[in-house]
């Protein structure tokens, strides 16, 4: 093998090298992504409710993400929001979360690249 086989690999190494530049803090980059899901989830309708008592906050209105040591999670302010979710015994599942996730993860997975450059 010459030297010349290895160039390839030196741009890559190159490449890499100032890629990691850009990225000092993880969690501030996949924060943008979560923060784009969030501000998606917000817009789901709301399905009727026949809750009408004050303070009340509807299920939809309570997603929110939350950084937690090196990770972020996204999820509801509703102890009861992943029973809705994958539902239980006694409900069928309603998702909501996976399914917003799936239709628009390129976009959360563009702005995070974006924040990267």
């Amino acid at each position: 093998m010459s030297v010349n086989e290895f160039k390839g690999f030196e741009e890559l190494e190159n490449e890499l090298s100032n890629l990691l530049k850009n990225i000092e803090n993880p969690i501030e980059i996949l924060e943008v992504g979560a923060k784009e899901f969030v501000h998606d989830l917000l817009k789901l309708t709301k399905p009727y409710s026949k809750i009408r008592t004050s303070g009340y906050t509807h299920l939809v209105d309570s997603f929110a993400y939350e950084i937690r040591d090196d990770e972020i999670e996204v999820g509801w302010g509703k102890y009861y929001g992943s029973m809705v979710e994958d539902g239980t015994r006694m409900t069928p599942s309603q998702p909501h979360l996976q399914p917003m996730f799936e239709r628009n993860n390129e976009k959360y997975y563009k702005k995070m690249i974006e924040k990267i450059f």
